[in-house]
C-alpha cells in the first residue's frame, strides 16, 4: 500500500486520562463510561471510533454516488455505533451497526450504495472478518 496520509495519537493513562493528537487537534480527556464502571462524562473510545468510522464511511458512500451519478444535491448522513463486550475467551470485542440515510434514494438502491461504500471504506476493509458490522438503511 501506498501511504497517503498518516498521523499519530497518544494516550496517557489508558481509558482513563488523555489523548492528544500530533498536531494537538484532537486534545481530550478520556474515561471509562458509567456502563463499564467508571466516572463517564467524558469521550471514551468507543465514541471516538464511532465518530471516525462514521465519518469515514459516509466519505465512501459520498464516492460511490458520484461514481454512480446519483443526483447533486443528494443529502446522506451515517450513523456510527458502536459496542464493546466482552468474548469467550476472557478478552473484548467490538461490534458496529452503521445506520445510512439517503435523501432522494429508495431504500432498494440505497442498499446497494451502502454494500458498495462498505466495499471501499478503509474502516470497513480493516474491520472486515473481525468484528461483526451492521449495515442499515433508515
Amino acid at each position: 500500500m501506498k501511504v497517503i496520509y498518516q498521523t499519530s495519537a497518544t494516550a496517557k493513562g489508558g481509558r482513563n486520562r488523555h489523548v492528544k493528537s500530533i498536531d494537538g487537534i484532537l486534545d481530550l480527556e478520556v474515561r471509562i463510561p458509567k456502563e463499564m464502571g467508571g466516572s463517564g462524562g467524558y469521550t471514551n473510545p468507543e465514541q471516538l471510533f464511532a465518530a471516525g468510522y462514521a465519518a469515514c464511511f459516509d466519505s465512501a458512500l459520498n464516492l460511490v454516488m458520484r461514481q454512480e451519478k446519483i443526483a447533486t444535491g443528494t443529502q446522506s448522513e451515517v450513523t456510527g455505533t458502536v459496542g464493546i463486550g466482552q468474548n469467550e475467551t476472557g478478552g473484548f470485542q467490538l461490534s458496529v451497526k452503521l445506520s445510512v440515510s439517503i435523501s432522494g434514494v429508495d431504500k432498494e438502491k440505497a442498499m446497494e450504495l451502502v454494500e458498495k461504500a462498505h466495499s471501499v471504506c478503509p474502516y470497513s476493509n480493516a474491520t472486515r472478518g473481525n468484528i461483526d458490522v451492521e449495515l442499515e438503511v433508515i
